[in-house]
C-alpha cells in the first residue's frame, strides 16, 4: 500500500451558509484553485463561493482520508 499525505478539508462560503467536504493530497493548492473558481457554475464549490477553510485533518493513508469524508 502507498502512503502519502492526504486531507480532509472543509470550507464555507462567506456568509457561513454553506459547505462543501473534500479529499486532497495538496491543501494549500486545492484551496487556492477553490478561491480562483468562486462564482464559476463548473463545481459545486465555484457555485457557492466555498473557499473559506474552517477545518482539515491529515492522513497518511489516502483509503482512511476517503472514509473520513464520506
Amino acid at each position: 500500500m502507498w502512503n502519502k499525505n492526504s486531507y480532509v478539508y472543509i470550507t464555507t462560503n462567506p456568509k457561513k451558509t454553506v459547505l462543501y467536504i473534500g479529499v486532497t493530497n495538496n491543501l494549500k493548492r486545492r484551496i487556492y484553485e477553490h478561491f480562483h473558481n468562486k462564482g464559476k457554475n463548473t463545481s459545486f464549490a465555484g457555485k457557492y463561493y466555498c473557499y473559506n477553510l474552517v477545518y482539515f485533518e491529515h492522513f497518511t493513508n489516502i483509503e482512511e482520508a476517503i472514509a473520513r469524508e464520506k
